[in-house]
C-alpha cells in the first residue's frame, strides 16, 4: 500500500459525514429493511398491497407495539422481561371484569378499567424490578417467575374462563377507523411510542435509562442509583403491559386467562430487529416501531404466499437470529466511524 492511500485510510471522517453515516448504520439501514420487505410482498404476494391489507397489519401490530415499547426501557438497561405476555394476560381478565360491573355507568366502568389494567401492569413489573435489583438475581429468572405466577392469577381472577359483555361503547371505538385508514387501537400504538421517545430522546430520566445500560457503575459514580432506574424500566415494561391489555380488549372484546401467549417474545423479537443492543445502552424506541413493522409484512405475506403456519416461525426465527449478527457487525462499524 502506498503512503497516499495509507493516508487516505486513516484519515479522520468529518463530524457531519460520520453523523450521517452514524444515522445510515444506527437508524435507516432498519428502515430500509421495511421498504424492501414491503415491496417484496407487494411484487410477489397477491392482495399484499390493497388498502385492506394495510389496515389489517395496522390492526394487528398494535399490540405488540405497545408491548415491545416498554420491553425497549428494560432491554436499554442490559435487563430482560418474560412477563410482560402473562402480565398482559392478567390485565384483561381484572379490565374486563371492571368493565361487566353492572352498578357502574360504561364511562366509570371503561376509566376505571384503564386505571386498573396499568396499576396491575405496572405493580407486577415494579416487583419484577425491585426482586431482581434488591436480591441481584438475574431478571430472566425473575421474570421467568412473574410469568408463572401473572398466568396463575389470571385463571384465579377469571375462574379459568373468559369474560365477555364489555360495554358497547367500548367495542365501537375498537372497532372506529379514523380518516379511512388508521385503526383507533394502532393510534393508541403511535402514542405509546412517541410517549417513550420523547422520553428516552429530551429528559435525564431517558438519558440515564441508556447510561445504565452502558455502565451502570459510571452512574452510580455519578451520585445516581442505578437501582432506581432498572426498576423504573420494568415498572414502564409492566405499565406498557396494561395498556397493551386494554388494546387487546378493544380489539377481541373478550378477557382471556390464555391471552399473551407468545407475545413477550413477539416483543423482544420487535425489540432486536429494531437496532436495540441486548447488551443495553444502544438503541432507539423508533427502530422497536419499525421492527414490529417487520414482524408483521412478514407475518401477513408469508401468510398470503400460502406458507403454512409451521414454516412460518421458522422464517421469521431466521430473521431475529440475523438481526442479532447484524447488530454485532453493526457496532464494530459504529466504532470505525467514530
Amino acid at each position: 500500500m502506498s503512503k497516499t492511500s495509507e493516508i487516505a485510510v486513516s484519515a479522520p471522517v468529518s463530524p457531519g459525514r460520520a453523523k450521517f453515516l452514524r444515522f445510515l448504520v444506527r437508524d435507516a439501514g432498519v428502515l430500509l429493511a421495511l421498504v424492501l420487505i414491503t415491496l417484496f410482498f407487494s411484487v410477489t404476494a397477491p392482495y399484499f398491497a390493497t388498502s385492506g391489507n394495510a389496515l389489517k397489519i395496522f390492526v394487528q401490530i398494535a399490540i405488540n407495539t405497545v408491548l415491545a415499547a416498554g420491553m425497549t426501557f428494560v432491554i436499554l438497561t442490559g435487563g430482560i422481561d418474560l412477563s410482560v405476555g402473562s402480565v398482559l394476560a392478567l390485565c384483561t381478565v381484572v379490565g374486563a371484569t371492571v368493565m361487566i360491573n353492572e352498578s357502574l355507568s360504561p364511562a366509570v366502568a371503561i376509566t376505571l378499567a384503564l386505571l386498573a389494567c396499568m396499576a396491575t401492569g405496572a405493580a407486577c413489573g415494579f416487583l419484577n424490578g425491585w426482586i431482581s435489583t434488591r436480591w441481584k438475581i438475574p431478571s430472566f429468572i425473575v421474570t421467568l417467575g412473574m410469568l408463572n405466577m401473572a398466568a396463575g392469577a389470571a385463571r384465579v381472577v377469571s375462574d379459568n374462563s373468559t369474560i365477555t359483555g364489555l360495554p358497547q361503547s367500548f367495542v365501537d371505538f375498537g372497532n372506529l377507523i379514523i380518516g379511512g385508514f388508521l385503526p383507533s387501537i394502532f393510534l393508541v400504538a403511535v402514542l405509546v411510542i412517541a410517549a417513550g421517545w420523547f422520553v428516552l430522546r429530551f429528559t435525564v430520566f431517558g438519558r440515564m435509562i441508556f447510561a445504565v445500560g452502558t455502565n451502570d457503575e459510571a452512574v452510580r459514580l455519578s451520585g445516581h442509583n442505578p437501582d432506581f432506574y432498572k426498576v423504573a424500566a420494568f415498572t414502564i415494561s409492566g405499565l406498557t403491559a396494561g395498556i397493551a391489555a386494554m388494546v387487546y380488549l378493544l380489539r377481541l372484546n373478550i378477557g382471556s386467562p390464555i391471552a399473551g401467549i407468545g407475545y413477550e417474545l413477539n416483543a423482544i423479537a420487535a425489540v432486536i430487529i429494531g437496532g436495540t443492543s441486548l447488551s443495553g445502552g444502544k438503541g432507539s424506541i423508533i427502530g422497536t416501531l419499525v421492527g414490529a413493522c417487520i414482524l408483521q409484512v412478514l407475518s401477513t405475506g408469508l401468510q398470503l404466499l400460502g406458507v403454512g403456519d409451521n414454516f412460518k416461525p421458522i422464517v421469521i426465527g431466521l430473521v431475529i437470529v440475523l438481526a442479532v449478527i447484524l447488530d454485532a457487525y453493526r457496532e464494530r462499524l459504529l466504532r470505525r466511524i467514530r
